[in-house]
């Protein structure tokens, strides 16, 4: 097997690996007494461990040249987190677990896109990372569907176990990639010669990477913004759709999950034409204008129908995301020799945002409604479109698609503040 087919097998696989169980969490933990509040903070405990975890995790990816190893343990380690859930419902051991599922999949983000840019280098990263993405959600589809119709059948451990069996299958696929296709210096950011070009001198921690480039920073902030009000969307519209006695909790969740996969198999597919088309400023726009919409309509449809609109507004923009955040992150830090390390510190920023999401949506929820939450969330999210928008004019140059730059101005470095 090829290595890049190899790669598009992992990311199947690890798709139902690298989130545990997911946004079956909710509807598991409510199912044993839990409130909205509390299911809340213990996901954003987990959130603020996975947002401390990123930036180191990206410098470890480049540092080491042992990153199928890391997602082997990583895997492994989330899927044993995972168990810890079936065994305890004890607050702070699903608190523990949710720790541990978030440090391990921290690490996992990275490295995949270490070992896709070590294989394919910098000129093939925006296609082959597309083509990743499609394989990924379509696993999410796979193990969401698979995960519905055997959390309906035989109960939530089944859903445990289908997570078990996934792992395994990833690490089948990690061992299929031939050691000798990942070319680690390129994996980091540096030229085929091991050499940083203009940035050679340039010995820097993921943080000071961020803080020399503005556009970086503006990109790390307005995701944060985004993911303050979208991560919470998903499991507290599941949750309201089940407290309104509109679905049956395992097949209502599984349901949300493959039409917004579905979805974004369709925005990955085509995303690599978008950013070759647009460029990455326009591409990472749209997403930013589907959220707003979609808790619009998450809090004027609480029913089981609304879940087509809310979650394919959700698979627009993440699917999107997916693709062109993590391209943009490597077009821009091409030559540092930081480029996971500037991924993992993005991620960081990012994580802020999505790990008080929960917290910030379940007590909402629980005060004020779950309608008040979702525009509430909607509207929070408005301030990325402000940045992006606000610092329009200096992005569109530094975001243009690869194609748009000659052939010696490939090489660009950070853009400095």
């Amino acid at each position: 097997m090829k290595a890049t087919r190899a790669l598009e097998a992992l990311n199947f696989f690890v798709a139902d690996v690298q989130a545990g169980i997911g946004p079956f969490l909710g509807v598991f933990l409510q199912a044993r007494g839990w409130g909205t509040d509390l299911i809340g903070t213990v996901m954003t405990i987990g959130g603020i461990a996975g947002m401390i975890a990123t930036s180191p995790a990206g410098a470890l990816v480049d540092a080491i040249r042992h990153k199928r190893a890391l997602i082997v343990v990583a895997g492994a380690m989330t899927v044993a987190a995972s168990g810890v859930l079936w065994v305890s419902h004890d607050y702070w051991m699903v608190a523990a677990s949710q720790v541990a599922t978030a440090i391990t999949g921290a690490a996992l983000g990275p490295a995949m896109t270490g070992i896709t840019l070590g294989i394919v280098r910098q000129r093939g990263f925006d296609r082959q990372f597309g083509r990743n993405q499609v394989a990924n959600h379509a696993g999410n589809v796979v193990a969401a569907a698979l995960s519905g119709w055997l959390g309906w059948r035989y109960g939530f451990g089944a859903v445990f176990a289908l997570s078990a069996a996934f792992g395994i299958l990833s690490l089948i696929a990690v061992a299929m990639i031939p050691a000798n296709a990942i070319d680690h210096d390129i994996a980091r950011g540096l030229g085929a010669d091991g050499s940083t070009g203009d940035a050679a001198d340039v010995k820097v921690s993921g943080l000071r990477i961020l803080l020399q480039c503005r556009p970086l920073i503006v990109l790390a902030a307005a995701l944060a913004l985004f993911h303050l009000g979208n991560a919470a969307m998903l499991p507290l519209y599941g949750l309201a759709i089940v407290a309104a006695h509109q679905g049956e909790p395992s097949a209502f969740t599984a349901e949300t999950i493959v039409i917004a996969q579905l979805v974004m198999v369709g925005a990955a597919m085509f995303s690599y034409r978008l950013i070759r088309w647009r460029g990455y400023w326009w591409v990472i726009l749209v997403t930013f204008l589907a959220l707003p919409l979609r808790g619009l309509i998450a809090a004027s449809v609480i029913q089981q129908w609304g879940v087509w609109p809310v979650q394919a507004l959700d698979g627009i923009g993440a699917g999107l995301q997916s693709v062109a955040v993590p391209a943009l992150v490597v077009r821009l830090l091409e030559g540092t020799g930081r480029v996971n390390a500037g991924q993992g510190v993005v991620m960081t920023v990012q994580s802020a945002g999505a790990a008080l999401s929960p917290a910030l949506g379940g007590i909402l929820a629980h005060r004020f409604g779950y309608p008040a939450a979702f525009i509430t969330l909607g509207a929070i999210s408005t301030g990325s479109l402000i940045l992006w928008l606000g610092f329009g004019a200096g992005l569109r140059h530094v975001c243009r698609a690869r194609g748009d730059i000659d052939d010696d101005t490939v090489n660009a470095r950070p853009v400095e503040s």
